[in-house]
This record gives C-alpha cells, structure tokens and sequence, in this order.
C-alpha cells in the first residue's frame, strides 16, 4: 500500500499520450508496462488524454490511439480524462501558488525569451529563464498590462541548492536549482504548461507510480518542486530506457519503427506485438522470450527494467509474429485474418479459409503475407510473368502436365485429401519418369503461377481436382500454342 492525501491507497497507474499524432512504439511501450504493473499489482490502469496543445490534437489522433490500445489487449480501468476539460482546476492551483509568493506572473513576450536565451548560449551558459519578471512591483506590472501585454504564470525556482529523488531504474538523481531556471506553468492563453498538468492530474487521481520513458527525466525536479510547493507526497517514478535502431542510432521509420496502427495493417498479432514490446526494456528471470498475457502480468516487475537503451530489431518482432501465427489456436488467427481476406476478395466460407490459414500459416510471417501467398488459390491468369514462363520452357514441361491430366482426371468430380493428393503425385512422377523435383516443379508454376509456396498437394486439396484440372489444361494449351 502506498500513503497518499492521508489515505491509504493501492497501486494506481496512467499512461497519459498527448493526440498530436499515432501511437509509436515507444508509447505503446509505455503503455504496456503501465498496464502490466497494474495488474501484477491488482491496481488501476488509468487512460489520460494530455490535449491542451490545442493547435495540435485531433479528436482523429485520440481515437486512434484509443483502438489500437484496445488492440493490443490493454484495457484501462478509469478514463479518459481530457487535460481540456479540467482547465479550471489548473487555474485554481496556479492562482493558489501566486497568492502565496511562490509564482509570479510573467508578461515577457516569445522575442524576449529568445533573445535571453541567444545571449546566454552567446556567453557559454546553459539556457535559461533570467527573473526579469521576477520581483515586478505592483506598478511595474500594470504598466505592463496596459501595453497589452498578457501574463503567464511562472514557478518560483528557490536560487540554491538542489533537490534529489530515486528513480525505481536508475537510482538516485540529484538536480541543481541554479540548472533549472523559473519555468512556465501557466501560459498566456491560458492553459497548462505540461510539467504542471501532470502534478495536478496525478495527485487528483491518486497516481503512486509514474512509469515513462527516460526523456522525461528532465522534467522530473519541476514536477518535484510543484509537490512540494503543495505539500503533497510525489509518486514513485521509473524512467524507463530509450529505444534505438540496430545501428544504435534514435528510433525511426528507416528502422521499420512506424505507428502501431499500421503493424496492424500490415498484418501483425496483438499478442506478438505485446510480446515483443515487453522485451525492450525488460528481463525475464529465466531469460525466455515467448509469453502469454497472463505470464507477462505474473512475471512482470519493475527491477527486472534495465538502464541500458533497448534495440528495435524489425527481423525479431516478424520472427515473433511468425511463431504467434504458427501457435495460436487456429480460430483466432483466423479471426485475425478475416479483413485481409475480405481486402482481397476471398470467398467468405469460414471452414475453407481455416484450412487456408492452417496451412499458409506455417511458412508466413504476417497475417497480410500469409493472404497474399494464398491469393494464387482465388486467382489464375496467363500469361505468367516473364521470368515465371522462362521455368515453361523446357520440352519435358508439356509431359508432366499430360501425365498430371492423366492421373487425376478420375478424381475430377471427387474430394481429394492432401495425402491422396500427395499419393496421385507421385504417381505422376513415376508415369513422366523423371527425378521429383523435375516433375513437381513445373506443376506447381502450371497451377499456382508461383515458384515458392506451400506443399503442392495441400493446394490441389484446396483448389479442388477440377479446378486443378483446368488450369494445367489451360497452361497446356497456352504451351502448345506458344
């Protein structure tokens, strides 16, 4: 239990994205962890929704982020909370904070700020706030106010010393006050600056654990003066570590990192895609890899978080997707792959597409791969493409498609098992009299239009003999006439 307000509460998380974009990997996360912390701990899960960059979030991006954390499984107890719709508690906590001398208002324009800031960078000085406003009289300030000039709402930074806290990750963190500078909290349009947002929010909600990436770090000691300004007990932080390419350089779409919006697109499983994120970053105790929901939420704990930068390694997360895809009961893979079926003009018979994603599944690696490998079953055209005639060529070819024809055209009108097909095959290949690859191979192009897929008398038992039929007696007599 943690003490907090004066009364015990139990663990309470929030993954707080801002909607001025897609869920990124780095968020999804976060969010993940979050989540995991919660349930290991049988606490809440809170959905915040950090929106007061007006110019910038779109109710779009919020829905968005919302489906895919549906998505990926990860279910918040409380929210959304919209950052815009408290706006009045924010003023109140700012208005409180002057009122007691430990925040002014600061009427300097944006050219201001600028220009101390290139004359500080000019001597070698880290930049930041000067105090002009700092100590205004009250004449100073309407003299101000009546050149048109709207305040913001500066923190008080004391001007020695330093403040510390310990991080569950990295450990201590100490900060100097002379570093930080007196920092925005309310602007002049009125609205929350973010490092007094979060204060406000987190203690109203009675968050015990902040889990978020290392870049907020910085931010960490003013939030930290802002609990203290109020008297309130700060929550536990976990700065977690930051994600980089394979070449260690900062995450990017070059490194296949993109919204997890479109992982789900391109056909990856909920259920890899959680996987693979708790591994950047985190440890298991006995260094396996694969885990289920239930096993991330058992397992799961912050000390196993490392320090140290993880890598997103695109090859890891589609080898992972592949043994999902093999592993999962075969109904929900299925019910996974109904849109890319449906996308691609599929007929919509449940039990023939399981039989479908039964066998494309074991050679595939995404959901949409595995639908276009199988597109060969539903489409059938000549002539092939270049380089695929080129395997035509050879004399032996017309052979193999008349001994094919020879052999299953009794069974024309029959259901065929892949292992009768496999049976009828081979006595195909003892009828043209040639090595099995040498027959084998100019029947799966004949029939499918490919080199590579799955086994060829899984495909003939999906098509159907008739179906097979026709189109070696249509590459036939493409051949003949050619």
């Amino acid at each position: 239990m943690v003490v907090g307000d004066d009364i015990a509460l139990s663990v309470r998380v929030r993954f707080a994205p801002s909607p001025t974009g897609y869920l990124h990997v780095g968020g999804a996360r976060t969010a993940l962890f979050n989540y995991l912390f919660a349930k290991k701990t049988k606490g809440a899960f809170i959905l915040r929704i950090e929106d007061t960059d007006r110019e910038r979030s779109t109710v779009e991006a919020e829905k968005a982020i919302m489906e895919d954390l549906r998505w990926l499984g990860l279910h918040w107890d409380e929210g959304p909370y919209r950052q815009t719709e408290r706006v009045d508690l924010y003023r109140k906590h700012a208005e409180e904070l002057v009122q007691r001398g430990l925040a002014y208002p600061c009427y300097c324009t944006e050219a201001e700020i600028e220009e101390m800031r290139e004359e500080m960078l000019s001597l070698g000085i880290a930049p930041k706030y000067s105090g002009r406003c700092r100590n205004l009289s009250e004449s100073d300030r309407k003299k101000l106010e009546s050149e048109g000039r709207v305040a913001a709402i500066r923190f008080k930074v004391p001007e020695g010393g330093e403040i510390s806290f310990k991080d569950i990750v990295r450990g201590e963190l100490k900060f100097r006050f002379s570093d930080i500078g007196d920092f925005v909290i309310m602007r002049s349009d009125g609205l929350p600056t973010y490092n007094f947002a979060v204060v406000i929010d987190d203690h109203h909600m009675n968050i015990t654990h902040v889990i978020r990436a290392d870049e907020h770090i910085a931010n960490t000691p003013k939030q930290l003066l802002i609990y203290q300004a109020f008297g309130w007990d700060p929550p536990q932080f976990a700065h977690v570590s930051m994600i980089l390419g394979p070449d260690r350089s900062k995450l990017s779409k070059r490194h296949g990192a993109v919204a997890i919006s479109q992982y789900r697109k391109d056909g990856y499983l909920p259920s890899a895609m959680d996987n693979y994120l708790l591994l950047l970053g985190w440890s298991s105790p006995d260094d396996r890899e694969i885990f289920s929901m239930d096993e991330m939420i058992e397992l799961f704990s912050l000390d196993r978080l490392s320090r140290n930068p993880a890598i997103f390694d695109i090859n890891k997360l589609r080898w992972m997707n592949g043994y999902y895809m093999r592993k999962l009961p075969l109904d929900e893979v299925y019910e996974q792959a109904i849109p890319f079926f449906l996308e691609k003009g599929f007929p919509m018979n449940a039990d023939w597409l399981k039989k479908v994603v039964a066998v494309y599944r074991e050679h595939t690696s995404t959901l949409r791969e595995m639908v276009e490998e199988a597109l060969p079953l539903i489409s059938f055209s000549l002539p092939f493409d270049s380089s695929i005639e080129e395997e035509l060529k050879f004399d032996h070819v017309t052979q193999v498609l008349k001994a094919f024809l020879e052999v299953f055209t009794p069974y024309k009108y029959k259901e065929v098992s892949a292992s009768l097909a496999w049976e009828l095959l081979k006595g195909v290949v003892d009828r043209v009299g040639l090595k099995r690859g040498k027959v084998l191979f100019p029947l799966r192009i004949a029939l499918t239009g490919r080199k590579t897929g799955p086994e060829l008398y899984h495909f003939i038992e999906l098509i159907g003999v008739k179906e097979a039929l026709e189109r070696a007696q249509r590459v036939l007599d493409y051949l003949e006439r050619r």
